[in-house]
């Protein structure tokens, strides 16, 4: 049951228990700085402009990068149908 719970993800992604817990609190304290920075664009508008949108589209490519089979695909926010019309 252990080797279920902490060791058979890092496992099927290539990755020892250390690398994959390095590589997902790195992202995962990434994602909450883009957060709190969104939050302070909700305060303060002029303040952290693309700070989120830009955040979250450098994880995207890094984590596409992680993946060899996505990583010949251009990323899914260069493409027409994920355009949006304004940014965080």
């Amino acid at each position: 049951m252990i080797d279920r719970l902490l060791f058979e993800h890092p496992r099927s992604v290539g990755e020892s228990y250390a690398e994959h817990a390095v590589a997902a609190s790195t992202i995962g304290a990434r994602m909450m700085l883009g957060g709190a920075a969104c939050l302070v664009h909700a305060i303060v508008p002029s303040l952290c402009v693309r700070t989120g949108s830009t955040t979250i589209k450098q994880l995207y490519a890094e984590m596409k990068a992680r993946q060899p089979h996505h990583a010949a695909r251009p990323p899914a926010f260069e493409e027409p149908g994920w355009q949006l019309e304004y940014e965080i």
